[in-house]
């Protein structure tokens, strides 16, 4: 790592604060630190089901105490890079309340008639006729857009379909790869970064995934923490050709270098 402590922080959600809802063990005194700190801080997630408001709500019942203003979604991301992109555009979106509500107050119209770009996002019921649809509209000339390319989502019964999986059909049908926003695009981080007014030379990202959070914080510039409390073994880290800054065994050991 850096000789200096950084002075904002992105982290992870899934696997370094909470598991199934459940507050990681240092997650409560890692936040509480960062306030005491006073440093500038967001919570990722390629999660775009949620709405801010609603996943702060969710992280209270869990016992973490994360502002809505301290979180950044794959939908927020996405919705900042349409707008960039062709502002006042309009999209049509399979996904649910996250994803509209980011689009929505990104300036976007959402239709179902020739629109600029379809969007697919995450969502718990996937419909065959939306996905049919979004393949005809791509066909007929829209841009394919996605939150992110995970696979699979965890669940209490095991991994359900995610945007990905839902992604690799429609590019089957149509031969369009989408462009996906969210981790491991380096863009969501820079993003981030920016909504907190941040530099990368001084930010550290903390992730339990290789091959989303840190190799994003990497190509993004920022210093990483890899923690070992989620989807990432000690023994995996070899596998990949780069290293995070630090390897911890969870968020509690991040503290101290805050």
């Amino acid at each position: 790592m850096r000789d200096h402590p950084p002075e904002c922080w992105l982290s992870d959600m899934d696997g370094v604060l909470v598991r199934e809802e459940h507050a990681l063990p240092g997650a409560a005194d890692f936040l509480a630190r960062l306030i005491e700190r006073d440093r500038r801080w967001l919570v990722l997630t390629n999660n775009s089901i949620f709405t801010p408001r609603d996943l702060s709500a969710r992280l209270a019942h869990s016992g973490l105490l994360i502002p809505e203003e301290a979180i950044w979604t794959s939908a927020m991301a996405t919705a900042t890079f349409l707008a960039d992109q062709l502002p006042g555009g309009s999209a049509y979106v399979i996904g649910e309340a996250g994803l509209t509500t980011a689009l929505h107050e990104a300036g976007y119209t959402l239709t179902e008639r020739d629109p600029d770009f379809v969007v697919l996002g995450e969502t718990r019921t996937y419909s065959f006729e939306a996905i049919t649809r979004a393949i005809r509209l791509i066909e007929g000339g829209a841009r394919f857009i996605a939150t992110n390319p995970d696979v699979t989502g965890p669940s209490e019964e095991g991994p359900l379909p995610a945007t990905g999986s839902v992604a690799a059909m429609i590019t089957a049908a149509t031969g369009r790869k989408p462009y996906f926003v969210g981790k491991p695009n380096p863009m969501m981080l820079r993003s981030a970064l920016n909504r907190i007014e941040a530099h990368s030379e001084n930010t550290c990202m903390v992730g339990d995934r290789m091959d989303t959070d840190i190799v994003a914080g990497i190509e993004a510039g920022l210093d990483t923490i890899l923690v070992l409390s989620g989807s990432t073994r000690s023994a995996d880290v070899d596998r990949y050709p780069y290293r995070p800054g630090r390897i911890l065994d969870s968020i509690a050991q991040a503290v101290e270098f805050v």
